[in-house]
């Protein structure tokens, strides 16, 4: 049985991969820190757990004792608005914490390398939707961040054979993901209008996203470790909706009668985001197979349990 390893792996994206590698029957072993991971995401499930930072130095050492087939990298700082507030924390996660990831797959012949990278590198888009062959040019700490862990996973490859494949996300959605830590708009809508409480639209929210949930996300990775190595591939729906849109249509889910709160836009923030996923379903024999509106439906009930608990 082959074993993969994923860092961040109680985390919001990275439980889910965590359930679905051990249905197709990989033994699975996850690093984290719990900044933003909890326990309680992959309570009862069959892992090999070690709490740990991928920004300590013997986190190299820990990795070699593992011997995973596998790594899945996910363990990262995700917030742009927190990346440009400080962005030496950014870099020492980001960057740091992936190259020790990098050399410890090296020095223990990890097959291949799957990494969690983001729409971000791309800045404001020259066309939609964006494929890989538009030019990266990240406007946030976070999206450089990201950018340069791509590029050094290709010198890896270059100077120590370690194979990789770099999985740009689009806007991740889903059941676990945090609103008050990691989370993205379509977490804290949910959070927020299941409590009764006007959620805070940055900008005029005719900014548009491309939101691709979190089972589809998963699904990516895991067809990626078999799949063509080296390559960079995006993971997306291949479509979006205004900000304005999604609050319109989460509002209609919760039968909420609130009103969003407009307050100035967000430095760093992208205007429009979509991502072209044809390349992704041809080298992965994957699809976004998740709508919108089931999804939603899906998150919010979640977020109505929680609260319930």
């Amino acid at each position: 049985m082959e074993k993969v390893l994923v860092t961040g792996g109680c985390g919001f994206i990275g439980s889910h991969i965590a359930e679905q590698l051990l249905k197709e029957n990989y033994q699975v072993a996850i690093i984290d820190n719990l900044t933003t991971g909890h326990l309680s995401n992959i309570a009862g499930l069959p892992i090999d757990f070690y709490e740990h930072d991928v920004t300590a130095p013997d986190i190299i050492e820990l990795i070699k004792r593992i011997n995973p087939d596998y790594i899945i990298h996910l363990a990262a700082q995700v917030s742009v608005a927190e990346s440009v507030s400080d962005f030496l924390k950014d870099e020492n996660i980001n960057i740091r914490g992936s190259l020790h990831t990098i050399k410890a797959a090296s020095e223990c012949s990890v097959k291949k390398i799957i990494f969690a990278s983001t729409a971000a590198v791309y800045g404001d888009p020259d066309y939609l939707p964006v494929d890989t062959c538009h030019k990266t040019n990240p406007g946030s700490p976070y999206g450089l961040t990201k950018l340069t862990v791509e590029n050094y996973l290709k010198m890896a490859y270059d100077l120590y054979g370690v194979e990789y494949c770099i999985l740009r996300y689009s806007n991740v959605y889903g059941p676990r993901q945090d609103a008050k830590g990691e989370g993205g708009v379509v977490s804290i809508f949910s959070d927020l209008l299941t409590s009764g409480t006007s959620p805070v639209i940055f900008g005029d929210g005719e900014q548009s996203r491309d939101f691709i949930y979190v089972g589809d996300v998963a699904s990516a990775n895991i067809k990626a470790l078999k799949a063509q190595s080296n390559v960079c591939l995006n993971v997306s729906n291949g479509f979006s909706i205004t900000v304005n849109e999604l609050f319109t249509e989460m509002k209609k889910a919760t039968n909420s009668t609130l009103s969003p709160i407009y307050e100035d836009e967000r430095p760093g923030d992208i205007r429009h985001s979509t991502l072209s996923n044809e390349e992704t379903k041809k080298l992965l024999n994957w699809e976004a197979k998740m709508p919108l509106d089931e999804g939603l439906k899906k998150t919010i009930s979640f977020y109505k349990k929680e609260m319930n608990a």
